[in-house]
């Protein structure tokens, strides 16, 4: 039997967010119904395909990157992939940089503030669904990037994903309706796991 892909369990509990603008009802359809959906069809699509069976999910991406015939593939690996790194993006603690990130982004993006202002920018701008990134580029730096859809900076080449943000529009409208900005600067304030993102910096 090929080894199915499975929904990782949240890092907290479905209300841990809410006081910080990211009710259970959101975490609840965007977890057990939109992350779960990307991986039941990831799952069928494998079992269908023997040459994606045995493949890691970052393999899969990979393998099924701009090819026309494999772009739900693509779409639902990538999805999953992005879930998985969004879930631990998030803490109920958020919102704190600590010192090695803090003077890293310092160092590479001029300033919090700097960068707070292009990771805004980059989740703003991104037009229709899609995510915006703050990444370790392959020749050390830290750069905010964002992908359209289910891509990510895996896909892209873009280096290694420390913070990604889903800009979806199920991410944010029970809470914030068409207000995608003040979701932005909300996650940015209070809810990015900046420890985990230093984390994923120090590990690299």
């Amino acid at each position: 039997t090929v080894m199915a892909f499975e929904l990782p369990a949240l890092p907290f509990s479905y209300n841990a967010l809410a006081g910080k603008g990211m009710c259970q009802e959101t975490l609840e359809l965007h977890h057990d119904k939109h992350h779960q959906a990307y991986v039941t069809a990831l799952n069928g699509f494998v079992d269908s395909k023997p040459e994606l069976q045995g493949k890691s999910l970052e393999e899969i991406i990979l393998a099924a990157k701009g090819k026309a015939d494999l772009a739900p593939v693509f779409n639902n690996a990538g999805q999953h992939w992005n879930h998985i790194l969004f879930w631990n993006n998030l803490s109920p603690n958020g919102g704190a940089i600590p010192g090695a990130l803090e003077a890293k982004i310092k160092q590479d993006l001029g300033s919090i503030e700097a960068f707070k202002e292009d990771f805004k920018k980059a989740a703003i701008s991104q037009f229709g669904s899609g995510w915006a990134w703050l990444v370790l580029t392959p020749s050390g730096k830290l750069a905010v990037t964002k992908t359209a859809n289910g891509s990510n900076p895996l896909a892209e080449g873009q280096g290694q994903a420390l913070l990604g943000l889903d800009v979806w529009e199920h991410a944010y409208y029970l809470d914030f309706r068409n207000r995608r900005p003040d979701y932005i600067t909300n996650y940015l304030d209070k809810l990015a796991n900046y420890e985990f993102a230093e984390a994923q910096l120090k590990a690299a």
